[in-house]
C-alpha cells in the first residue's frame, strides 16, 4: 500500500462466450430441439432501477493494453450520490475479456482493483497473466472517480509533489504543510468541478458493482480483489450479498480496523518475514548477520542526521536529488520486500554509506510515468478520511507503532508507513463519515479464499485468519516468501485461485509445500 493509495509492483482469441445467466440453470429445450445459447454478456443494453449498461467503446487507458483486444466493453450509468433523489449520474468503463475456454463457465469473475484509486481496466494484464479467464469471463470495471471513469477524480498535481518530495525531509513539518497544501489544492479543483466529494467511498461502490451484475443481466458471479479491492470485496459481501457465489481476497485490507495501527502492524510482520528468511539462509546471514537490528539502526541514524545524495532514473536526463531519512527509509523498505533477493545488499550498502541503490529505487517509484496522473486521489481521500480516520485515534496509531518498532523515534512513528499526514490530509478533505457500521467485520457463509504473502508489509498475513473468524466457509492461506498480492508473482497462488473458483470449499492449496526462499543477493 503506497501513499496514499496501495501500490503493487508491476506488475488468443477467445471462444464464444456463455449465454447470460438469468436465474441460475436454464431450462431445458423443448421437442428435443438445441437451445440456442443467449446474447454475449456485454452485448445487450439494460436499465434495472437507477442504473443503465449501453455496450459501446472500450475504456480509455494509458497505453494500448494487449489483453483487452477481443474484450467486450461499455458503460455502466449510476446516480454519484444515491442519497440525492435528482442529483447527477456518473459513467463507468466495464470491459469484459472473454473465458478462452469453448464452453465457459457461466459465473465470471469480477476484479476489484487495488488503490484507492487505481483503475481495474488497467490491472487487465495482471488478471490475464495470472489465468483468471482460463474458462471464466472476467469483468472489469472502473471503480467510480478512477482513471476510466467520468468524472475521473484524478490529480496529477499531487503525483507530481510526491516526485519532488524525495529531495525533501520525509517527514519534516514543513514537508508535511506542502503536502496538506497539494491536498487542498487538489479538493478544491475536483469540488470546483461540480464532484459530490462525500461520494466516493466504498458504499457507493459496492451498490455500483451490485447494479452492474443485474445490468448485465447475471444471476451469479465471483468476486477477485487485490489490496485495497480486499476492503471493497469486504464490504460489498456485507451489504449486497445477493448473487456472489464466491470471493477471492489477495493482500487483505479489512475496513474493520484499516488504518494506521494496521499499517504498522503490517510493516513488522513483513519485514520480519524477509529478515528471518535471511538468518535462516547460511549464506545471507554469514555475510547480512542480524539484519533487522541494522536496518533499525540504520533508521534511528538516518533520523538524526539524514543522507542526502543524487541519482539519474531512467527516462529523466536531470539528476534527482534525494534525501534519505528514517521515515524515507521505512518507506522504501514497505515497498523493497517486493524485491526481497536485493534487500539485504541494499541495507549493508547504505550501512556502509552507500546509498546508491535504496536512493535510486526510493525515486524511481515516484518519478515514474505510471506514478503521476493515474490515481484517482478523489477515491484515495473518499476512503480515507469518511472511513479510516474517524474510527481510529491519532493516540491508537502511535501505540501501535510503538508496539511494532518500539525503538523508532518519534518524529518516525509520528507518521505510519504509506499514509503520512493523513490526518491533516482529511481535516483539509473535509468529508462527512461513513456511518459507523462502515467498520463493521463481514460476516457471511459465502466461500472465501483469504490470501495473503509472508513478505507482505503492506497488509500483514494476520489478516487473513482476522477476518476469516466471522468468515466459517473461508480458506486461510499464506505463501511464503512472496510480498504483497501474491497472485501478481506466484504461480503457486495463481493454482490455488483457479482451484478456488472451481471448488470454491475445497481449494487445492498443494503447491504451498514445495515453495523455497528466495536466494538472497551477496556482495563480495
Amino acid at each position: 500500500m503506497a501513499r496514499p493509495h496501495v501500490r503493487r509492483l508491476r506488475t488468443r482469441s477467445a471462444a464464444a462466450a456463455t449465454g447470460i445467466l438469468v436465474t441460475g440453470l436454464l431450462a431445458a429445450p423443448a421437442s428435443g430441439q438445441e437451445e440456442t445459447p443467449g446474447p454475449a454478456t456485454g452485448t445487450v443494453a439494460r436499465t434495472v432501477g437507477d442504473a443503465r449498461f449501453e455496450p459501446g467503446a472500450c475504456p480509455k487507458t494509458p497505453e494500448p493494453i494487449p489483453e483487452l483486444k477481443g474484450a467486450r466493453c461499455g458503460t455502466l450509468t449510476v446516480p454519484e450520490n444515491r442519497a440525492e433523489q435528482s442529483g447527477r449520474t456518473i459513467r463507468l468503463g466495464v470491459a469484459i475479456v472473454p473465458a478462452l475456454a469453448d464452453q465457459p463457465k457461466p459465473d465470471p469473475v469480477v476484479w476489484l482493483a487495488g488503490g484507492p484509486g487505481d483503475d481495474a481496466v488497467g490491472e487487465a494484464k495482471m488478471a490475464v497473466d495470472g489465468g483468471l479467464n482460463r474458462d471464466r469471463d472476467v469483468i472489469l470495471m472502473s471503480q467510480r472517480g478512477t482513471y476510466s471513469a467520468d468524472p475521473a477524480l484524478t490529480c496529477p498535481d499531487i503525483d507530481e509533489f510526491n516526485a519532488r518530495a524525495v529531495g525533501l525531509v520525509y517527514d519534516a513539518p514543513s514537508t508535511g504543510r506542502e503536502h496538506v497544501a497539494a491536498t487542498k489544492a487538489c479538493r478544491e479543483k475536483l469540488a470546483d468541478s461540480g464532484a459530490d466529494l462525500g461520494a466516493y467511498n466504498d458504499i457507493q461502490s459496492a451498490a455500483d458493482y451490485a447494479d452492474l451484475r443485474t445490468a448485465l443481466g447475471l444471476g451469479e458471479w465471483n468476486l477477485f480483489g487485490i489490496s485495497y479491492g480486499t476492503h471493497l470485496a469486504l464490504t460489498y459481501m456485507r451489504l449486497h450479498p445477493e448473487g456472489i457465489r464466491s470471493v477471492g481476497i489477495d493482500g487483505i485490507l479489512p475496513p474493520s480496523n484499516a488504518g494506521s495501527a494496521t499499517a504498522w502492524s503490517s510493516a513488522r510482520q513483513g519485514f520480519d518475514g524477509l529478515f528471518k528468511a535471511c538468518a535462516q539462509q547460511p549464506a545471507c546471514n554469514r555475510r547480512y548477520p542480524n539484519l533487522s537490528a541494522t536496518f533499525e539502526r540504520l533508521v534511528r541514524e538516518l533520523e538524526a542526521k539524514p543522507v542526502t545524495t543524487t541519482v539519474t532514473l531512467p527516462d529523466n536526463p536531470k539528476p534527482v536529488k534525494v534525501v534519505l531519512d528514517g521515515g524515507a527509509l521505512v518507506n522504501w523498505m514497505t515497498s523493497a520486500t517486493h524485491v526481497a533477493p536485493g534487500v539485504p545488499r541494499s541495507l549493508d550498502e547504505l550501512a556502509h554509506g552507500k546509498p546508491q541503490r535504496v536512493a535510486e529505487q526510493w525515486a524511481g517509484g515516484k518519478h515514474s510515468p505510471q506514478a503521476i496522473g493515474r490515481v484517482s486521489h478523489g477515491l484515495a481521500y473518499g476512503v480515507f478520511c469518511s472511513e479510516w480516520t474517524p474510527y481510529e485515534t491519532e493516540a491508537q496509531a502511535l501505540r501501535a507503532g510503538r508496539e511494532a518498532f518500539p525503538d523508532f523515534p518519534a518524529s518516525v512513528l509520528a507518521q505510519a508507513p504509506q499514509l503520512t499526514f493523513l490526518r491533516a490530509d482529511c481535516d483539509a478533505w473535509n468529508v462527512p463519515a461513513a456511518p459507523r457500521s462502515i467498520r463493521d467485520a463481514t460476516r457471511s457463509d459465502i466461500p472465501t479464499l483469504a490470501l495473503s504473502g509472508g513478505f507482505d508489509s503492506q497488509t500483514g498475513a494476520d489478516n487473513g485468519p482476522y477476518v476469516a473468524r466471522t468468515l466459517p466457509r473461508a480458506t486461510v492461506v499464506t505463501v511464503p516468501y512472496v510480498a504483497h498480492v501474491v497472485f501478481a508473482t506466484s504461480k503457486c497462488a495463481q493454482a490455488i485461485t483457479a482451484s478456488f473458483f472451481d471448488t470454491p470449499t475445497a481449494p487445492n492449496t498443494d503447491c504451498i509445500k514445495d515453495l523455497k526462499p528466495p536466494k538472497f543477493e551477496t556482495a563480495p
